[in-house]
């Protein structure tokens, strides 16, 4: 089971990804063109050329999940323009957002919680 925490990394990809690649053509994306290794737990999502569907590649420890979301009409609503990176981190809050089909930057959400300093 995958389980979304505030603390996950979670990796945004700007390029559209050709959706006929299965979990080894996702990972052979994440390692050649964004640098990243998807065994050290983060997860990541693409978006397919047309705007209809995303999918998220993740690793448990134990093997990697893949799943797709085909957004039954239209396209997806909010996606970030590329600054020069080929990805973007994400907070787990947004990308609950984005597979609701909503645009993050939009949304009016709480300042994410920061740790107080220890006192002695």
């Amino acid at each position: 089971m995958i389980s979304i925490v505030p603390q996950m990394k979670i990796f945004l990809a700007y390029a559209s990804v050709d959706f006929r690649k299965g979990i080894d053509g996702l990972v052979a994306v994440c390692r050649q063109q964004l640098l990243q290794d998807p065994v050290r737990g983060a997860l990541f999502l693409f978006r397919n050329r047309r705007g209809t569907a995303i999918k998220l590649l993740c690793y448990d420890g134990q093997g990697y999940w893949m799943m797709m979301k085909r957004f039954s009409t239209g396209r997806i609503q909010w996606w970030p323009k590329s600054m020069g990176e080929p990805l973007t981190q994400l907070a787990a809050k947004q990308l609950q957002i984005i597979l609701y089909n909503g645009n993050p930057d939009a949304a009016q959400l709480a300042e994410d919680w920061r740790q107080l300093p220890h006192y002695q």
